[in-house]
């Protein structure tokens, strides 16, 4: 009996850890090129503030006057207002200046190192949400 508790056991904890696997990989930063971060400046098109991920969507031009269409991925909500961040922390129409980590692919996608937006800086990396005049 004893031997085939200690079975089950193992082959529960085995499944256990194949299901949370992809958990963890979900989470990670492969996709990003850390190394490398940019600012950009534009307007603010869609704050997407749902789970599993929040997300900044916004209209930069570039050198050559093209309007690029950027998509950030921020936390989840529950993280992010422990930082300051709202639901109505970002609106469309407003001007925002972004730092960020980009997608290796050179595609306009990003996560966030900072966000500044009517005078208030928010970062999950930086001390949450502050007024720029505070900093």
């Amino acid at each position: 009996m004893a031997k085939v508790l200690r079975a089950s056991s193992l082959v529960t904890f085995g499944l256990l850890i194949m299901i949370a696997a992809p958990v963890f990989a979900h989470h990670g930063n492969a996709a990003m090129d850390t190394s490398k971060r940019i600012t950009v400046t534009g307007t603010i098109t869609e704050w997407v503030w749902a789970n599993p991920h929040c997300w900044l969507k916004m209209d930069v031009t570039d050198d050559k006057g093209n309007v690029v269409h950027w998509v950030m991925e921020e936390n989840a909500p529950s993280t992010l207002v422990g930082f300051g961040f709202t639901r109505q922390s970002f609106k469309p129409g407003d001007k925002a200046t972004v730092t960020m980590i980009v997608a290796k692919n050179g595609q306009p996608a990003g996560r966030p190192n900072k966000i500044v937006v009517n005078g208030k800086t928010y970062s999950v990396y930086e001390g949450g949400a502050q007024d720029s005049q505070d900093q």
